[in-house]
């Protein structure tokens, strides 16, 4: 694999910790590190326990470096920060689910 700027890398559906490693410019144990204490990263595994990174975890595993690194975030305060992230998004996916139902009952009425 070629050498890549941090958030610039080539697409593909998945990546190797090795690859993953390079890519956000950690060692691969980190990777198992932070796997272990942020519960919302869960790369696939193969049958022989390789890890597989999607482009989406790559991208969280590059805002957990910026975090930790860069913007002095303890482990506990990149945690919480990813959770209001992600209420957020399920907050903002119950709205759709909602308009949708209701949507779909009115679509009901005139059918019937």
């Amino acid at each position: 694999m070629k050498q890549t700027l941090q958030g610039e890398f080539p697409f593909r559906i998945f990546y190797k910790i090795g690859e993953a490693s390079k890519i956000v410019g950690v060692e691969p144990y980190v990777l198992r590190f932070w796997e272990k204490e942020f519960p919302f990263l869960k790369p696939k595994k193969t049958k022989t326990g390789q890890r597989l990174y999607t482009k989406k975890e790559i991208d969280m595993l590059l805002s957990i470096k910026r975090m930790l690194y860069d913007e002095g975030y303890t482990i506990e305060g990149v945690r919480k920060n990813f959770n209001k992230i992600y209420k957020k998004e399920i907050d903002s996916a119950e709205e759709v689910i909602q308009r949708v139902k209701k949507r779909l009952t009115e679509i009901l009425k005139i059918l019937s």
